[in-house]
């Protein structure tokens, strides 16, 4: 479309815009190329522009050469004496030509008034002016809604080339990561933490499997992040209760164990440390020492059923600067999250 509008410019108005145009869009990119290391290849789009620019500049020069010095025209005499010498000739051989009669004078045609090169030219800067300040303005517009509005949630992100897992598909009822994922990032899930104006600022869901079971038992999660609190929720297809987990706590680290029924089922409140884990890459960067010991979590574990014949979600909550939420917040959540756990349901 732009390109159809210069060819519609006159001569005159349109190059000497495009040498304008090239040549600050080339000085433009060579500076970024040379100075601010843009690359050898914004060099070359640079060069291209000036090249170009210098082909317009000759075609200019050539044009207003041959404006200033037009080439002579045939003289009347010439013509004159050439058209007598035909004549003469050819009376010596041919008999002469019988009069006609005279034509009627053509009618004069009104002189055509030439476009006011002026005002071409300032349509011509003016419509250029135009699209330059749309595109200078169109990332700075303000969006619909103003500076408050809230910033979109992110959506939950899943591989989906990855292969599931065997151990998926040898369970009966197993649910994905993305599966947990969609039932966790709901909209209330921020107003639940406490922090009703956060939005996510990341969403996942990950097909894992149980570690040390030889990748023989599934166990997908969901992680959630928000400025404050991550979230994570996780379901384990093995055959330990609930009942039971509540006595391996008494040999682990957990503390400040509670008991309790969340939606009919068996369930188990219980808080433990995050691991911390750096790795040096040789930058430096990194301590390269062993697992450190992280913030602590709160997590709520729920059997699938009531009779807690074996398997159970696990929502953990925690926050890197160590502050938790109430543990009246994490059973809600789980209360509105755990009914929404569905194969492929919003």
């Amino acid at each position: 479309m732009l390109g159809f509008l210069v060819r519609l410019l006159p001569f005159w108005v349109r190059e000497p815009l495009l040498i304008l145009v090239g040549t600050v869009f080339g000085v433009r990119i060579l500076y970024l190329a040379l100075v601010d290391d843009a690359g050898w290849v914004a060099a070359a789009i640079g060069a291209v522009f000036l090249l170009g620019t210098a082909l317009r500049v000759r075609v200019v020069v050539h044009a207003l050469r041959a404006r200033r010095h037009p080439a002579p025209a045939p003289s009347a005499g010439d013509a004159g004496d050439a058209g007598d010498r035909g004549v003469a000739t050819d009376a010596k051989v041919t008999a002469p030509a019988t009069p006609q009669p005279e034509a009627a004078p053509a009618a004069r045609r009104p002189a055509e008034k030439e476009p006011n090169a002026w005002g071409q030219a300032a349509l011509a800067i003016g419509l250029f002016a135009v699209i330059g300040a749309a595109f200078w303005f169109q990332d700075r517009l303000p969006t619909p809604g103003g500076d408050d509005a809230a910033p979109e949630a992110a959506t939950c992100r899943h591989d989906e080339d990855a292969k599931l897992p065997g151990a998926y598909r040898t369970t009966p009822g197993a649910v994905t990561g993305e599966d947990l994922c969609r039932a966790l990032n709901l909209p209330a899930l921020p107003g639940l933490l406490g922090t009703p104006t956060e939005t996510a600022t990341y969403a996942s869901g990950t097909d894992n499997t149980a570690p040390l079971t030889d990748r023989k038992v599934a166990q997908p999660e969901a992680r959630i992040e928000f400025d404050t609190y991550t979230v994570e929720l996780s379901a384990t297809y093995n055959k330990l209760t609930v009942d039971q987990y509540q006595g391996l706590t008494a040999y682990g680290n957990e503390t400040d164990v509670k008991e309790l029924t969340v939606l009919g089922r068996p369930a188990l409140l219980t808080s433990d440390h995050m691991m911390k884990i750096q790795i040096d890459l040789g930058s430096g960067g990194g301590s390269g020492g062993p697992v450190e010991q992280g913030p602590l979590a709160r997590t709520l574990t729920v059997a699938f059923d009531a009779q807690d014949r074996g398997g159970s979600y696990d929502l953990t909550v925690w926050s890197e600067s160590g502050a938790l939420p109430e543990d009246r917040a994490v059973i809600s959540i789980a209360e509105e999250v755990l009914p929404r756990i569905a194969h492929g349901t919003e």
